[in-house]
């Protein structure tokens, strides 16, 4: 074999792994799918065990995923508002409650995603 084709097989390995790493870590935008944001920058998320679109976590759930919780301002279409169980309300989208997670700490970071199988960013 000559030292051409062994050199374009290694360069033709390197960026497929390098395409393959950066598809999975989603710097390439058409691989990853538009997490929502709440207008402060910081994404939103549902909980699967929000059922009928009544949101279910309070007291030391609400401390780790707060509500976001409407304050009279105009979100779109999907969005609408639901009441908690102490009538404030909060926004839905979709239908489905969402929520902040504490240990986001910037604009963008989606650390709570999957937390324990039943937090979810929700996606555009």
């Amino acid at each position: 074999m000559s030292t051409t084709t062994s050199a374009s097989r290694a360069g033709a390995h390197f960026v497929t792994a390098a395409l393959a790493t950066a598809l999975a870590l989603g710097f390439i935008g058409w691989a990853a799918a538009a997490v929502l944001t709440a207008p402060n920058g910081m994404t939103l998320y549902t909980y699967d065990r929000d059922v009928g679109g009544k949101p279910t976590c309070s007291g030391l759930c609400a401390v780790a995923w707060p509500p976001f919780l409407a304050q009279g301002e105009k979100l779109g279409t999907g969005w609408t508002t639901v009441a908690r169980s102490n009538g404030a309300a909060q926004w839905a989208y979709r239908g489905k409650p969402v929520y902040f997670y504490a240990g986001d700490r910037a604009k963008g970071d989606a650390k709570g995603n999957g937390e324990d199988g039943v937090w979810h960013v929700v996606n555009r």
